[in-house]
C-alpha cells in the first residue's frame, strides 16, 4: 500500500485567480442608479452682521436713515432707529404675520432711500426661526412678476439680526 504525505490531501501548486467580472458588473449598474436617486440639496448662507454696543455720540445733524424691523409675536414693527415708528402691522385673524404689506413698505423705503442697503431685524425669545427666514426674504429681495417672469430688485441685502426692545406694555 502507498501512501500519501499531508493526509490525503493534494496541494495546489498553481496560484489562484479571482474573478471581479461579476462585481465590476454590479458597480456599473450601481454608480449610475445611486447618482441618478441622489437628492441634490442646495445650501444656502447668508452673511449677516450682528451690531456691536454703541457707545458713540451722534449728532442730530449727522443722523442718517437706519431701518429698524420688529418681529413681535403679534405685529412687525417698522421703524428709524433716529425717528422712530414708521408703520405697524397687526397679525391677521388666523395670526400670520401681513408680509405682503411689510414688503410694500419695503419698496416704498427703498424708493425714498436708494442708495440704502442696511437694515436690522429685531426679534422677540419666542419668535420661530420660519418667521425669520420670511422676513429676511422680504427685507433683501423684492420681486415682481412681469410677463411671465420674475423680476428681483435689492431692497436691503445687508442684514443685522438681534433681540428686540421690550415693549411698551410690558416684559
Amino acid at each position: 500500500m502507498i501512501r500519501r504525505r499531508g493526509g490525503g490531501r493534494r496541494r495546489n501548486t498553481e496560484p489562484v485567480e479571482l474573478n471581479i467580472t461579476a462585481f465590476m458588473n454590479l458597480m456599473v449598474i450601481l454608480v449610475p442608479f445611486l447618482l441618478m436617486t441622489a437628492v441634490f440639496s442646495r445650501l444656502t448662507i447668508l452673511e449677516l452682521n450682528l451690531p456691536g454696543p454703541s457707545t458713540e455720540s451722534v449728532d442730530p445733524q449727522d443722523q442718517v436713515f437706519q431701518l429698524e424691523i420688529i418681529v413681535r409675536k403679534d405685529k412687525i414693527e417698522v421703524g428709524d432707529r433716529n425717528q422712530g415708528l414708521l408703520a405697524i402691522y397687526p397679525n391677521s385673524e388666523d395670526g400670520d404675520y401681513d408680509y405682503d404689506a411689510l414688503s410694500a413698505k419695503l419698496a416704498q423705503l427703498k424708493d425714498r432711500y436708494p442708495e440704502k442697503t442696511e437694515a436690522s431685524i429685531l426679534l422677540e425669545s419666542d419668535i420661530e426661526y420660519n418667521t425669520l427666514i420670511q422676513i429676511m426674504d422680504r427685507v433683501r429681495v423684492e420681486e415682481e412678476i412681469a410677463e411671465d417672469s420674475v423680476i428681483r430688485n435689492d431692497l436691503f441685502p445687508d442684514i443685522s439680526i438681534g433681540d428686540a426692545p421690550v415693549s411698551a406694555g410690558g416684559a
